[in-house]
C-alpha cells in the first residue's frame, strides 16, 4: 500500500476534491488493466514465437496455439483473480503490521465452507431452485465476509496480540499453528455434518457459457466462451478492489490505517486507537478472504477443509511478486502469476509433444519465472523500498 500512502490532500483545505478522490480510487484499476493487457500480449507473443520456431517439423503448431489462445488467457485472469482477491488479504496485514499472516489461507477456506453451508441449507429449504442467482451470489458473499471477518479479528485478538511485542518468528510460528488448528476444526465440522469432507457447493442455474467471439482458424469456427461463474468472480474481485482503496484512500478509516502502518507510535499519540485499527485491518482483510472464499466455492463447485492452503500459498506469492504492503501490487502479482500458471499448463504439453504434462509442471516453471523476476526486482512489480509500509 505505498502508493496509497503517496496521496496527499489539498494544501489549502487538507480536503481531497472529488476529482482527486476518484483518481486515487480508479487509478489501481486501469494501472491492472495495463498489466492485464501487457501479460496476456507478452505471454501470447512468446508462444506465437516458440510455435514459428517449431513450424518446420509440426506444421499445424501455430493452428493449434492459436486455437486454445483466447481460453488460455480468460483462464489465466480468472485465475489471477483467484490469487489477487487472497493476496489483498495478505497485503493489508502485512501493510500494517509486517507480519506474514499463514493463516489467511484457512481463512479464505473458512468462507468457502460457511458459503457452501449457505447453500446446502437453502438447497435443503428447497428455495434454491426460486433464488435469483443476484441475490444468491451476494447471500454467500456476504456470509463468507461475515463469518471470515470475526474469524479473523477473534485470531488477531487470541493469537497474535499477545505476542506483538516478539520477536518476529513467534507470531509467525503462531500463524502457521492457527493455520493447522483451523483446518482440523473445519474437518471436524464437515465431516461430523451434512456437508462431509468434499462438500458440494449448491447453486442455482446461472445459465449457459457466454459466447464471447468465434474465431476462424483454417476450417472450422472455434467459439471463445466463457461461463457465467467465471464472469462473477472477476467482476466481484474488480469491485473488491474499487471499494478497498476507496476505503484506504478516501475515508478516515483509510486514514487511520496508513497512519498506523506509518508509525504506529506517532498515530497512537495522534488519538488513534491503534489497537482498534490493527483489528479493523483484519476485520477488512479476514472479510475479503472470506467473500474469495465462497465465490471460489461456488465457481468450483466443491469445498474441503484443504482448499485454502495452496491457494493462500500462492497468494502470499502473487502478493510478493506484486510488492507486499501494496494493494494494486497484490492485484498484480496475481494476475501475472495466474497467467504465467495458465500458459504453462496449457502449453508444455503441447510444445514438447507431449512429454511433459502442462498441469503437473505447472507450478514449478510459474515460480521458476516467478524467482527471477524477483531476483532482478527484489522488491515487486510495483514495490518500492522495503521499508515503506501502507
Amino acid at each position: 500500500m505505498a502508493a496509497e500512502a503517496k496521496a496527499t490532500p489539498s494544501p489549502q483545505t487538507g480536503q481531497r476534491s472529488l476529482a482527486e478522490v476518484l483518481r486515487t480510487v480508479l487509478a489501481p484499476v486501469g494501472q491492472m488493466l495495463v498489466f492485464v493487457i501487457g501479460s496476456a500480449v507478452a505471454l501470447s507473443l512468446l508462444v506465437t514465437l516458440l510455435a514459428l520456431l517449431q513450424i518446420g517439423a509440426r506444421p499445424d503448431l501455430l493452428v493449434r496455439t492459436w486455437t486454445i489462445l483466447p481460453q488460455v488467457i480468460i483462464d489465466g485472469l480468472v485465475r489471477g483473480f483467484l490469487f489477487a482477491t487472497i493476496a489483498l488479504g495478505y497485503t493489508m496485514v502485512y501493510g500494517v503490521l509486517e507480519f506474514i499472516n499463514f493463516a489467511h489461507g484457512e481463512i479464505f477456506m473458512v468462507g468457502g465452507v460457511v458459503g457452501a453451508a449457505a447453500a446446502l441449507a437453502l438447497a435443503t429449504a428447497g428455495l434454491l431452485p426460486a433464488i435469483p442467482g443476484l441475490l444468491f451470489v451476494l447471500l454467500i458473499i456476504a456470509t463468507g465476509m461475515v463469518v471470515s471477518g470475526a474469524l479473523a479479528v477473534t485470531v488477531e485478538r487470541v493469537a497474535y496480540r499477545p505476542l506483538r511485542g516478539a520477536p518476529r518468528l513467534v507470531p509467525l510460528i503462531s500463524a502457521i499453528g492457527v493455520s493447522l488448528v483451523l483446518q482440523d476444526v473445519a474437518r471436524l465440522i464437515m465431516t461430523s455434518t451434512p456437508l462431509g469432507f468434499n462438500a458440494r457447493f449448491n447453486t442455482p442455474d446461472f445459465g449457459p457459457p457466454i459466447r464471447l467471439f468465434e474465431m476462424n482458424l483454417g476450417e472450422r469456427p472455434v467459439p471463445v466462451i466463457i461461463s457465467p461463474k467465471a464472469l462473477i468472480f472477476v467482476s466481484a474481485a474488480v469491485v473488491m478492489l474499487v471499494a478497498l482503496n476507496y476505503l484506504v484512500n478516501a475515508t478516515r478509516l483509510g486514514k487511520a490505517i496508513r497512519a498506523t502502518a506509518q508509525d504506529r507510535s506517532t498515530a497512537s499519540l495522534m488519538g488513534i486507537n491503534v489497537n482498534q485499527i490493527i483489528a479493523l485491518t483484519f476485520l477488512v482483510g479476514g472479510a475479503l478472504g472470506g467473500a474469495a472464499g465462497a465465490l471460489f466455492g461456488m465457481y468450483v463447485g466443491t469445498v474441503n477443509p484443504y482448499m485454502g492452503f495452496i491457494p493462500g500459498l500462492k497468494a502470499f506469492t502473487a502478493a510478493v511478486l506484486g510488492g507486499i504492503g501494496n494493494i494494486t501490487g497484490a492485484m498484480v502479482g496475481g494476475i501475472v502469476l495466474g497467467f504465467l500458471e495458465a500458459f504453462v499448463a496449457s502449453y508444455l504439453s503441447l510444445f514438447t509433444g507431449g512429454a511433459f504434462s502442462g498441469a503437473a509442471y505447472a507450478d514449478i516453471a510459474a515460480f521458476s519465472i516467478l524467482i527471477l523476476i524477483l531476483i532482478f526486482r527484489p522488491s515487486g512489480l510495483l514495490g518500492e523500498a522495503t521499508t515503506q509500509k501502507v
